[in-house]
């Protein structure tokens, strides 16, 4: 973690706004633009009363970010560059929140993911019922399916185009639902706890409190850093986690540690969690909270959102099963690592 994290957290700058969101990118000169788009104000709604900024950290990038691209999305947006990176985004995530000046924080480690129009909005009714919680994004894919899987079977960045100008994108962000599917650590949709958010958001006390993202994590995109934030942050706000329904973060497709199709990436999983398991001592394993939803659904949405639903419903009732037969072998299967 940053050294000193905690201290340079200890007071709200005079200067303080109500939002600031920090964004991490690394060679994404396609995916970039469209991300920075999304978090406009001329695509953000309701949101005319908030005071924010987007802090834009380029994390080496063979060719750098140019600040144009950056600042014709709006005054609101900044950029910081880091020449001598490390390949993890711990430290461009930490220097990135160190910089802001926002009452609270939303933190993307990926910037090559598009949010819904309604994320500010919601994110703030959110910390107006309770200040110190952790405001979450479900995750989402475009495309069919899980991009691992999906671009295995021949989905590109063409394709994802083509889709994106079929649904009018940026015209109406929701439509991101129609073409969409659920990422792995959202499988369960909504009403579960997720593996982690791609944009989740906490107050400036509460980041310094959990002490910022682990820099141990050196895996090329900080392997499981951002999971382990999320388990840590959401603990530390006593998993008072709401979940916005409605809204939600979409990964355009872009070749990802986790996320492209090869069977190298595929294989790196478990060398993910043994790095994590080094890193905190601990197995990797299930994060336990009950969601608190926040928000209006979209009817483009629905679908995606009732598909979670039943799938969290199988699951208990396979649990469920699994439980009793293993109650028989004699063996407490609500203690085994349940990973995936």
């Amino acid at each position: 973690m940053l050294s000193g994290l905690r201290s340079l957290f200890c007071a709200t700058p005079s200067t303080a706004i109500d939002f600031s969101v920090v964004v991490v990118a690394y060679d994404m000169a396609r995916e970039l633009p469209r991300t920075l788009q999304s978090l406009s104000r001329s695509y953000q709604r309701d949101i005319s009363h908030l005071n924010y900024e987007v802090i834009v950290v380029d994390n080496g990038s063979p060719q750098a970010v140019s600040a144009e691209t950056v600042r014709e999305h709006g005054p609101e947006f900044r950029l910081l560059r880091i020449d001598a990176a490390s390949g993890s985004p711990g430290p461009a995530l930490n220097r990135g929140a160190a910089l802001a000046r926002g009452k609270y924080l939303g933190m993307i480690i990926d910037g090559a993911r598009l949010v819904s129009p309604g994320i500010l909005h919601w994110a703030n009714q959110a910390f107006r019922l309770n200040s110190e919680a952790v405001v979450a994004a479900v995750g989402f894919h475009l495309g069919p399916e899980h991009q691992r899987l999906s671009s295995q079977r021949g989905y590109t960045r063409a394709i994802e185009d083509r889709l994106l100008q079929q649904i009018a994108w940026p015209e109406d962000g929701y439509r991101l639902f129609e073409i969409a599917s659920l990422a792995g650590s959202a499988r369960f949709g909504l009403h579960s706890p997720l593996a982690e958010s791609n944009c989740v958001f906490t107050s400036r006390a509460l980041f310094a409190r959990s002490g910022g993202y682990e820099e141990k994590f050196l895996s090329a995109g900080g392997g499981l850093i951002n999971l382990e934030f999320y388990q840590r942050v959401c603990a530390a706000a006593g998993h008072q986690v709401y979940h916005l329904a409605g809204e939600g973060c979409f990964h355009q497709i872009h070749g990802g540690v986790t996320t492209g199709g090869s069977d190298v990436e595929t294989r790196k999983f478990k060398d993910l969690q043994d790095e994590y398991e080094s890193v905190t001592g601990r197995k990797f394993g299930h994060l336990a909270y009950q969601p608190i939803l926040l928000g209006n659904v979209p009817d483009a949405a629905k679908p995606l959102i009732a598909q979670g639903l039943e799938a969290m419903l199988r699951e208990n009732s396979l649990t469920d099963r699994r439980g009793q037969h293993m109650s028989r072998a004699g063996i407490d299967y609500s203690a085994m690592d349940n990973v995936g």
